[in-house]
């Protein structure tokens, strides 16, 4: 009888060892199984990743062919003759041609040929030949008001548009804004665009045999131009490095000092795409003569071609944004990493 009680016993045990470990078995499997599906994932992931970035960097292959544009003649530069202002391309430059055209010239004509008559008819009507005996007359209190409150008119018509192109001339730019850093030496001029990741270059004058060969006026084309996009908004950040020089293109109604240790401001925005000439407007030293500047605006998608190639980024600061969406490619290696860990959990079940 004991014998029996301890074999129905051992049985017991035996029967309860054999289903404890079939017990444990399904529960084990998945944890080993769960390390290689990261590993799998992150694996696809690595895979993947490779195949968009060569298509990124294929999109720019072709912009290495810029090609600068040919100017037009008689637009962005002096011409022959010529008398009047260059034909603007900017609102600000259209509101100044305006307001000299429509208000200041008038009121000049008419002021010139109203003091003209003036003298002519005093010098005619009050020769000695003609008044023997001269007038003693000291004051005429009419004509002093008149001559007082007419001037005060003009003044206060005068000052509403030019207070009002002031202002605007100086109007803190956009948000969105092409930021251009512009600096003088002595005696080229130096370009960066720090938003887009160029750094800078410097615009020097041509050659009057590559002016000629590229098509340019003589001593206003230069070898690399400052090249803007069409209808957008440029800040200027202008600067010397040595003496004080002035950037001004005429066609833009654009004119700033560069002085060292100081950096002036100045905005533009350009409607017409072309080539535009300008060049240092202050004495700047014995080659002050020989300090061209050649703006060209293109169309939007030609602009930002220039840009990659020149390695920048036409999109700017904005281009982060896509660039920290790319980052998780490094979780699926830490994921991967991890998954070692859990390999040993799974030794000590396959040992019992």
């Amino acid at each position: 009888m004991k014998s029996l009680k301890t074999l129905v016993i051992a049985a017991a045990l035996s029967l309860g060892a054999v289903g404890a470990a079939h017990a444990q078995l399904p529960a084990e499997a998945p944890t080993a199984a769960a390390p290689a599906n990261p590993a799998a994932a992150a694996a696809a992931s690595d895979a993947a990743a490779p195949a968009t970035t060569p298509a990124e960097a294929s999109a720019p292959a072709g912009d290495a062919t810029y090609v600068p544009m040919k100017p037009t003649q008689g637009v962005g530069q002096p011409v022959d003759a010529g008398v009047d202002f260059q034909p603007q391309v900017t609102p600000i430059g259209d509101q100044a041609y305006w307001f000299n055209h429509v208000i200041l010239l008038p009121i000049i004509t008419i002021i010139s040929l109203l003091v003209l008559g003036l003298l002519l008819w005093v010098i005619f009507r009050y020769r000695a030949k003609a008044n023997p005996v001269p007038s003693k007359t000291t004051h005429n209190t009419f004509i002093e008001i008149i001559w007082t409150a007419i001037p005060v008119l003009i003044l206060a018509l005068v000052a509403v548009p030019s207070i009002r192109l002031l202002a605007a001339q100086y109007e803190p730019p956009s948000k969105d804004a092409l930021t251009i850093k512009v600096t003088g030496y002595q005696w080229y001029w130096g370009y960066a665009y720090p938003d887009q990741g160029i750094g800078e270059y410097v615009s020097k004058m041509l050659t009057k045999e590559q002016a000629e060969a590229a098509g340019e006026p003589h001593q206003l084309a230069v070898d690399n131009r400052m090249v803007v996009p069409v209808g957008r908004q440029v800040k200027l950040i202008v600067t010397g490095a040595d003496v004080i020089h002035s950037f001004a293109v005429p066609a833009f109604w654009t004119k700033m000092d560069a002085v060292p240790g100081r950096a002036n401001e100045v905005t533009f925005t350009a409607n017409k795409v072309g080539v535009y000439y300008g060049q240092c407007s202050e004495l700047c030293g014995v080659d002050h003569g020989y300090m061209p500047i050649a703006v060209e605006v293109l169309p939007v998608d030609r602009w930002e071609a220039w840009v990659r190639s020149k390695g920048g980024n036409p999109s700017g600061e904005e281009a982060a944004a896509p660039a920290a969406a790319a980052a998780p490619a490094p979780a699926a290696v830490t994921t991967t990493e991890a998954a070692p860990a859990a390999a040993p959990a799974a030794a000590p079940a396959a040992t019992n």
